[in-house]
């Protein structure tokens, strides 16, 4: 396990306690999920390489460290994916982003590919996959298989929520990515719905059903 890295920190915990909370309100889920998202990309860029460069100073010249590299990608799992993405663009926010339209067939649980749309140089760029949910884990799978086939080579993922199955499934299929997380539940429902969790965060997100 020492690709997945469960993020404990108070505020990340506290903000996902709430949303967890069956009467909370679709605008304050919405601005939850961007909140913890912005926290979740914070520990997720730590260590992102920087280069020094000169710069000038109300008093002096000097240097100073800048991110350095092609601009890093943000690829959302559409469609919750976006609510993750909002965030961490608030604090990236010359970042790319990439999107990977996927739905999971509820008979057979398999991910089916509808969209998929990234910029260009991949192979270039640090790549970091979000949704929500990590249930079964076949559309996080499926997307990782179609961002390498595109060329990406250096890859994480993050989510808010994985069930223990889920984490299994991704770990076997992609050992070279590693996974980000705030909390590993109990297990997988029937249906493949991750338990306690938080329901269904495309619906807690946009108000559907």
């Amino acid at each position: 396990m020492s690709q997945v890295t469960v993020i404990e920190h108070p505020l990340v915990q506290h903000k996902l306690t709430l949303m967890r909370e069956q009467e909370r309100s679709t605008a304050a889920f919405r601005t939850l999920l961007r909140e913890v998202a912005l926290l979740l990309a914070y520990e997720v860029t730590r260590d992102l390489p920087t280069e020094l460069v000169d710069i000038q100073t109300p008093l002096a010249p000097m240097k100073a460290p800048k991110i350095a590299g092609k601009k890093l990608v943000f690829a959302s799992i559409l469609r919750a994916g976006n609510g993750l993405v909002d965030g961490m663009l608030d604090l990236v926010p010359s970042a790319r982003v990439a999107h990977v339209g996927l739905y999971r067939d509820h008979d057979t649980l398999e991910a089916v590919q509808y969209f998929f749309k990234a910029p260009t140089n991949l192979e270039d760029r640090l790549v970091i996959v979000v949704d929500p949910m990590l249930a079964t884990g076949n559309s996080v799978v499926a997307a990782v298989d179609l961002l390498k086939a595109k060329g990406a080579r250096d890859l994480r993922y993050v989510c808010l929520l994985a069930a223990p199955e889920g984490v299994k499934r991704f770990t076997e299929a992609h050992p070279d990515v590693p996974l980000f997380t705030a909390a590993i539940d109990e297990k997988l429902t029937e249906i493949g719905y991750i338990t306690p969790g938080l329901g269904d965060a495309g619906d807690r997100l946009y108000g559907t059903k």
